[in-house]
This record gives structure tokens, sequence and C-alpha cells, in this order.
């Protein structure tokens, strides 16, 4: 049995707590998943109105395929007939242009009290993009960065991964996306974050091209099958975002979130 200094101990007692709401084996509607985020950003505000205790909350999964909109987003991004879609289309308070979500993606919902960090959103964002990044480097051997002047995370001109949040009353929701095990073909009907000149990759894809190199190193990485590939990922990306937040993780039950659930109003397709 692993056991704690007293020193780590105290230290970690000392971290911000954030209840964390892992369902990344599961497909969750995406308006589901929305409802659930401003139920609790409702709940954090009421919290610090009372002057109680406003711990941070993230949720963790995976979407059914789904297009969402940013709230100022362009439907000229759209390759299809907005009243023909493949599939739901969502249009949301987030920033951004229009992207995909669906299965084999790995969607993190951070709902941060920023009064327990930095109250400065272009250090939150630089931070999101640096958890996928050291997640990317130290898993998977993956050398990701950021490009100038746009947001996410990049290996050379394939975006992996996209980020669009909302912040209110210092409150943050929405968040990001990554590509692991993604079909990236829905990717086509859409200009991917109002970008024409750029490409989509997946940590899958990537780890495929690192096999079939001459770059020994990464040919000799694990090829795990695309559950597995989830499962690392997922556990990579919690860690990293517990120390580049610097919060003890509290993993939660989804039957916290039920009560919360009965009373959200219901979201339907639109935009």
């Amino acid at each position: 049995m692993h056991i704690l200094s007293h020193a780590t101990y105290r230290i970690n007692l000392e971290l911000c707590r954030c209840e964390c709401f892992n369902l990344y084996e599961q497909q969750v509607p995406y308006g589901q998943a929305w409802a659930w985020q401003k139920s609790v950003v409702n709940k954090k505000k009421t919290l610090i109105e009372r002057n109680e205790d406003c711990p941070d909350s993230l949720f963790v999964l995976q979407h059914r395929l789904v297009y969402t909109l940013g709230t100022a987003s362009s439907e000229q991004f759209l390759n299809f007939d907005v009243k023909d879609s493949p599939f739901d289309i969502y249009r949301t308070e987030r920033v951004g242009e229009v992207t995909y979500h669906g299965p084999g993606q790995i969607v993190m919902y951070p709902l941060m009290n920023l009064r327990n960090h930095k109250m400065d959103l272009h250090s939150y964002l630089r931070s999101l993009e640096e958890v996928i990044i050291r997640a990317l480097s130290k898993t998977f051997c993956i050398k990701a960065s950021r490009l100038e002047g746009l947001a996410g995370v990049w290996h050379g001109d394939q975006k992996l991964a996209a980020i669009g949040i909302r912040v209110s009353q210092w409150i943050t929701y929405h968040g990001l996306e990554l590509n692991v095990t993604t079909d990236l073909t829905p990717f086509r009907s859409i200009v991917p974050c109002g970008l024409r000149d750029y490409q989509v990759g997946s940590v899958r894809g990537l780890l495929k091209e690192f096999q079939s190199s001459a770059d020994c190193k990464r040919a000799r990485l694990p090829d795990p099958d695309d559950g597995q590939l989830l499962d690392i990922t997922c556990k990579s990306l919690i860690q990293e975002f517990s120390e580049v937040f610097q919060v003890r993780i509290n993993y939660e039950a989804i039957s916290r979130l039920e009560s919360l659930e009965r009373i959200c109003r219901p979201f339907g397709r639109g935009n």
C-alpha cells in the first residue's frame, strides 16, 4: 500500500478541490451535458453569493455525433444546408466557430471558479492548451504545440484539439475536445473552427504515422486498441489537468447530477 508522507498529505489537502464526473466511457447527448453545465454554473453562482465554498468541477465524456456553433458562428462554414444537417446542430454561448463532436473524441468541460485561481482568461486558455500538450508529450511522445494567434493544440498543420469557452461571473464552462480515435470524416462537412487552410488530426492517426516511420523511439510505443487508447488518454488528461491547475481531483458519481438534471429546462435541436 502506498502511504503518503505527512508533508505530501498536507500539500494535497491545501490544493483546491475539483469534483470530477468521469463519464468518458459514455456517449452523452450534447443537450444533456449542456444542461448539466448550466445547472452547475448556476449552483456555483449561488454559493458565491452566499459566500460559501465554491469548488471547481470537471466533466470528462464523449458525445454522440453533433455539430456545435459558437454564439457568433457563421453558417458559411457549414458545407450543407442547415435545414438538412446530417447530425443535430446546437448554437451555444461559447466563443469560436463550428466544430464537431463524436465518438472517439474526449471532451473536457472544466467549470472553474477562477476566483480560486488566476482571474485572467488568456492565462486560462493557455492552461487548457498546456494540459493537452503535456498529456500528448508525456504519454505518446507527440510533440504538440500552439500556433500563434489561434486557439487549440496542433501537430504541424494538423489540429488535434479545439477549445471554446464561456465565462460568467468568473465561472468557466464549455471547454476542450481532443481527437483520440475519432472518425474524422464528419469534419469534411464543415470548415472546422473556420480555418480553411489547416487539417484535423487525431492521436490514433499520428501513432500510426510514427509506427510506420523510421523513428525507432516512437515505433516502440505500444499499440493499444481504441478502447485502451481512450482510457490511457483520459487518465493522462485528468492527471495533467490536476497538475496544471493545482487541484485535488475528487471523483463523483453521476447520481450527484440527477437532481440538477430534473430542474434544467430542456434543450432542443436548433440554432
